[in-house]
């Protein structure tokens, strides 16, 4: 058995805000979510988050996450009295417990995988995971025999000059056996400077303890302020990158570029500087992105096309070109070998295979069949100020430049609307239909101008 205890109950006074700290989102997710993510390597029976400042926030922030429980930290007097609290609710419990830190997103499932299996086949206490700091500077120093099993913890403050050599740091990320945890618990003091509990003075109750270096000391790097939760994003941004080049995808210019780790690309992807994919986005083989352009929470084809452009909450088949300037928002589905051009806004609309929208137009509410074309500056007048209406266009219809279809309304198939026409009325197939007043000229007119300067 396997319980998980999750430390999220500061305020995190360093990030200058009202929000939690472990709300404050990284890459799309919240920091806690991330520490929650990082378990799905070791699959725990219990996971115990404990909330305090802002704890009603977490709760609803975390109320979709199947086998979250909370435990709340009235008072916040350290990582020793936060452990403390989720005694009660392990009355009876057989297992080990495996304590995280809210503010520490970077964790790897296969690090917390590695410290859960070396913990349980050394039939250890207790299980630090420790990391090798270029600049420990400011970290308690975890001193080992030949075996990592741990001898000494020295805070940095009390390290001699010698002991400061040792790189060693301890990571805050620890495995117990939970009876020896909830015996050693109630015997913590707050005897320091702090007046805190610290789960660190539980380990020199504890027999045997063993520590476990992580390949890369990144991954325990934890926030505690704006700066930090920027590097903390840069990381995550290199990994993500990193893996997805190995995979076949090319990033013209890493550096300009932004990828969220719930992205999926095909091979032989091509994004181009200054584009941003964001949220459940899933982009297929041989499309090109950008330069320029934010997709979100959308579904690209193979070899869809995509330039200084926004599409976001919409699905985009096979062959299609978007841009420059479009914007398809709100569950838009386009076809396959689409074109949607520029200046074309696209909401909550359905367009058939080879529809083209090349320039200039607004569809709202609209589902279009195949081989539509609508010509520059066609809008559906979709709202009649309380209510969205739609529009249905048939197969082969064509729009000419500045028509305006009033919905609800129905087009046929094969029909032609002459340019400027205004659309009150469905149109039946095989139509032409002009709807425009007749043009009138008068010669020899012109606008009288008067003077409204008095003669001299």
């Amino acid at each position: 058995m396997l319980a998980v205890a999750i430390l999220a109950a500061g305020r995190g006074t360093r990030m200058k805000s009202d929000l939690p700290k472990v709300l404050h989102d990284l890459g799309g997710r919240s920091l806690v979510e991330r520490v929650l993510d990082s378990l799905a390597a070791v699959r725990p029976d219990r996971q115990l988050v404990i909330v305090g400042y802002g704890g009603d926030r977490v709760r609803e922030s975390l109320s979709a996450i199947p086998g979250v429980e909370f435990v709340e930290q009235r008072e916040q007097l350290g990582t020793g009295h936060a452990v403390q609290q989720i005694i009660p609710h392990l009355d009876g419990f057989a297992g080990d417990v495996l304590v995280l830190n809210g503010d520490v997103p970077l964790l790897r499932p296969e690090t917390l995988k590695n410290l859960l299996d070396t913990h349980r086949s050394a039939g250890n206490a207790a299980t630090l995971l420790t990391a090798h700091l270029p600049e420990p500077k400011g970290y308690g120093r975890v001193f080992c025999d030949g075996s990592n099993r741990v001898t000494q913890i020295v805070e940095d403050r009390d390290c001699t000059a010698a002991q400061k050599q040792n790189r060693r740091i301890n990571a805050g990320v620890y495995c117990f056996r939970w009876a020896d945890l909830a015996e050693a618990l109630p015997k913590l003091t707050a005897d320091n400077d702090q007046q805190e509990y610290y789960l660190t003075d539980v380990v020199s109750m504890m027999s045997p303890v063993m520590a476990v270096d992580v390949d890369d000391y990144q991954e325990i790097l934890g926030i505690n302020d704006r700066r930090q939760l920027s590097a903390a994003y840069d990381i995550l941004q290199t990994r993500v990158k990193n893996a997805w080049m190995m995979q076949g995808v090319t990033l013209i210019d890493p550096a300009s570029i932004t990828i969220d780790d719930t992205v999926t690309l095909g091979p032989d992807v091509v994004i181009e500087p200054q584009c941003h994919l964001r949220g459940k986005t899933a982009i297929g083989a041989g499309s090109h992105i950008g330069p320029g352009s934010l997709i979100e929470n959308s579904t690209l084809g193979d070899r869809v096309t995509v330039l200084y452009s926004v599409v976001s909450d919409s699905t985009v088949q096979a062959d299609t070109r978007i841009g420059p300037y479009a914007h398809l928002r709100g569950q838009v589905q386009v076809g396959n070998g689409c074109r949607i051009g520029n200046f074309v806004e696209l909401k909550k609309s359905t367009l058939g295979d080879r529809t083209n929208v090349a320039h200039l137009s607004y569809l709202g509410d609209a589902t279009l069949g195949t081989k539509v074309n609508i010509g520059a500056g066609t809008i559906t007048a979709n709202y009649d100020g309380v209510k969205k209406h739609p529009t249905v266009i048939g197969d082969r219809t064509k729009t000419g430049s500045n028509s305006v279809l009033v919905a609800p309304v129905t087009v046929g198939a094969d029909v032609t609307i002459a340019a400027g026409s205004v659309i009150t009325e469905d149109l039946p197939d095989d139509c032409l239909a002009i709807a425009r007043s007749r043009q009138v000229v008068k010669p020899g007119w012109r606008l009288t101008v008067v003077s409204d300067v008095a003669a001299p």
